[in-house]
């Protein structure tokens, strides 16, 4: 595969002789056009429209459905690198919000029919219920080597029956589009007010469970969360409230939590971080028992005076190795981010706890002498591996100590 650098390319299922503009192979009915002029043709899904976005790719194998509606995929375009989606179907149990932020989604393989027997509903009738646009048909190794390559690139997909696809004016748009470096996108996804949240973790044959006797109580700086991560606080033994990301420390604190949690969600931490980390930082003086994953583990690290930085393609998928630097055990995690904390910037008294075997990455820290500690990746799952639940009991364990 060339560079970023390399003339564009265009990508069809079989060679085609050049095309008049506003059309497009026969048999395509969509298109995806990279910010450089790539071209990948292909068949609609979908919703019928345009999105743009970021286009990343997932390595998992499996939960198509929660990633799609993870908060943190805000303006981004997801590329599955496994072919067979839409084999289980879609449930309205396996969903992490109720209104998708994915701009929309590129696969290798046409949409299959469901054979799982928790389907209620075909993902295509999905996706076009949530208004989402897919192309499938696409080389999806080949996209994959060039995100690899060339960083992550500004797309932008349509879905036409028409076949009236005009790709100048998509490159157009995809080149317009700012990226996700410098935007706030947690104000796009976080709650309107707030909530109480007492839903526990699914269970087979009897579906998600009730905390109804919690012993803590956890207010939820939501950026973003995962229904996931609530499930797991609540099965922990807590009453969650949360709270929209703009919330004010005092306000915060006037719910006298036992503990506080800053949650996952998208876009560059920096941009989020100009009204959350004063806040972060007030929290902190309380010697309240804070813990932060993802978004909230890069707005901690900011809030303690280091600095981040966006990846070149990013962590996405659930098989994602990271070492506890403090007792040598290795996870395999669920992950999603493009930005990463930047090791050189750590202050004295703030320690690294993991690291990613991938690429050396930060993937935790904690605050030495203090109950507060973060990290990277996705310990909740959903999808992916249950390796790093534990970390639940650890922030539980350090709010028993501090009552």
């Amino acid at each position: 595969m060339a560079d970023s650098q390399a003339a564009p390319e265009t990508t069809t299922a079989r060679p085609v002789a050049p095309l008049p503009e506003g059309t497009c192979p026969p048999g395509t009915t969509a298109a995806l056009v990279l910010d450089d002029g790539t071209i990948f043709w292909g068949q609609g899904a979908g919703a019928k429209g345009v999105a743009i976005g970021e286009v990343c790719f997932n390595t998992s194998i499996t939960g198509y459905q929660e990633i799609m509606t993870d908060p943190s995929y805000a303006g981004q375009i997801i590329t599955f690198t496994f072919p067979h989606i839409g084999n289980v179907g879609t449930n309205p149990e396996d969903v992490e919000t109720t209104t998708p932020a994915v701009r929309g989604c590129i696969l290798q393989a046409e949409i299959t029919d469901p054979a799982n027997w928790r389907a209620t509903r075909h993902l295509n009738d999905w996706l076009e219920g949530n208004n989402l646009v897919a192309i499938t048909g696409v080389d999806t190794r080949r996209l994959t080597r060039r995100i690899r390559d060339g960083g992550a690139p500004i797309g932008a997909i349509i879905h036409d029956p028409s076949q009236k696809i005009d790709t100048h004016a998509l490159q157009t748009m995809a080149a317009s589009w700012p990226g996700l470096e410098g935007m706030d996108l947690a104000k796009e996804v976080t709650c309107a007010q707030t909530y109480s949240w007492d839903e526990a973790t699914w269970v087979l044959g009897e579906g998600y469970g009730l905390q109804q006797d919690p012993k803590y109580h956890v207010v939820a700086m939501d950026f973003g969360a995962k229904r996931n991560i609530l499930r797991c606080l609540a099965a922990a033994g807590c009453r969650v409230t949360v709270v929209p990301a703009s919330t004010s420390a005092d306000d915060i604190l006037a719910h006298e939590p036992d503990g506080v949690f800053l949650s996952n969600g998208p876009g560059d931490p920096a941009a989020t971080g100009e009204y959350t980390v004063p806040v972060i930082q007030k929290l902190l003086a309380s010697g309240k028992p804070m813990f932060g994953i993802c978004l909230g583990h890069q707005m901690l690290a900011l809030a303690l005076g280091a600095t981040t930085h966006k990846m070149h393609m990013g962590h996405r998928g659930g098989n994602q190795p990271v070492q506890d630097l403090e007792t040598g055990k290795v996870e395999i995690t669920s992950q999603n981010h493009g930005f990463v904390v930047d090791r050189e910037s750590l202050p004295d008294g703030v320690i690294e706890t993991h690291k990613s075997l991938f690429d050396g990455t930060v993937e935790g820290i904690r605050v030495e002498g203090k109950p507060v500690f973060s990290v990277q990746y996705h310990p909740e799952a959903s999808p992916g591996p249950q390796d790093s639940h534990y970390l639940f009991k650890r922030f539980i364990g350090l709010i028993a100590e501090s009552r």
